[in-house]
């Protein structure tokens, strides 16, 4: 009789182990995409899939910067806060203050590296744990949302207005926030894959104790990563508002949650140590057909996304415990 421990055993080969949680959130896209092309005859145009891109660039920014941070073993739940204050800083610049949008861009994109710099501080050289860190930091950046107005500031400025209009390809049309997207996508692939900062970041997030025994810049790869993690969620905030063009304290509510929920379907380890980028991006595109197939049923409610959600994260998380050897 075969037993959970057996099929742990055979499945926590390290080649098979590596891959296997990408296979599966490749599996599932398939699976997705056949259904919705099968039950409904529109779902074939490849437009379908060119919205999902450009609903969910913003969080294909912020949950590449979540997946730095969770191949170390860390977490950042200050994401969502961050994007909401960046999209509020951004509007208040340029539509109270009246600052032009070549200077408030730079100011928004400081504001996720700043605070990243000084939670990945805080979370080494105190060794207080992640979920602690980021927590606080997620209080912080919403309360300063709303220091600056509790009610929506529309963006009117030229330059976000042209940002927000679609760039058409032949029949089919796509965002600059989509472009920004893969652009940030294939550096940060690049980074993990060929340089001595994503191998340290594997490295760290696969075994702690021997990355620090070997000599590796320990502080400087873990506030790295946390510092990125806050470049990406400011970038994600300006995408936002060529998304939806204004700053509001309620935006991106929940949205570190939709993250985490990415990169973990994505196949990357809550222990860390394992996952890719192109993981990521298919988690992402899980969550964003799961909203798509709702809409085409057209009888359900957009709760039910929620709901799907979950139960996929229960199977991924299942599927990484029975992979990842145990602790002794």
């Amino acid at each position: 009789m075969t037993t959970f421990a057996d099929v742990r055993s055979r499945l926590a080969r390290p080649q098979q182990r590596k891959y296997l949680p990408l296979y599966a959130t490749l599996a599932l896209l398939a699976l997705m995409y056949g259904s919705g092309v099968v039950q409904y005859e529109a779902f074939s145009d490849p437009q379908v899939v060119l919205n999902v891109f450009i609903d969910n660039g913003f969080l294909l920014v912020v949950a590449v910067g979540m997946t730095f941070v969770i191949l170390t073993g860390g977490i950042d739940l200050s994401v969502g806060s961050v994007v909401a204050l960046t999209t509020m800083v951004s509007a208040a610049l340029l539509e109270q203050a009246h600052w032009p949008a070549l200077v408030v861009l730079p100011i928004a994109l400081l504001i996720g590296p700043t605070l990243g710099f000084a939670m990945g501080c805080i979370i080494h050289y105190f060794e207080i744990q992640p979920f602690i860190v980021t927590l606080a930091g997620m209080f912080l950046a919403r309360g300063l949302c709303y220091t600056i107005g509790t009610e929506s500031i529309r963006i009117n400025d030229p330059f976000w207005t042209k940002m927000a209009d679609s760039i058409h390809i032949g029949e089919y049309r796509i965002s600059p926030s989509v472009i920004i997207a893969l652009v940030v996508v294939l550096v940060a692939a690049y980074v993990l894959a060929f340089t001595r900062f994503g191998r340290n970041t594997y490295a760290i997030g696969g075994n702690p104790r021997s990355a620090h025994l070997m000599g590796l810049p320990i502080a400087r790869t873990r506030i790295g990563v946390y510092t990125i993690s806050g470049f990406c969620s400011a970038l994600g905030g300006v995408l936002f508002t060529f998304y939806l063009p204004s700053g509001n304290s309620l935006h991106a509510v929940g949205m570190e949650l939709d993250a985490i929920a990415a990169v973990v379907i994505g196949g990357t380890l809550l222990t860390g140590g394992t996952g890719f980028v192109l993981g990521t991006v298919l988690g992402v595109l899980v969550l964003g057909l799961i909203q798509t197939l709702i809409t085409f049923d057209g009888r359900l409610s957009s709760w039910w996304t929620k709901i799907v959600i979950g139960a996929l994260l229960f199977a991924f998380i299942l599927l990484q415990r029975l992979i990842t050897p145990r602790k002794r």
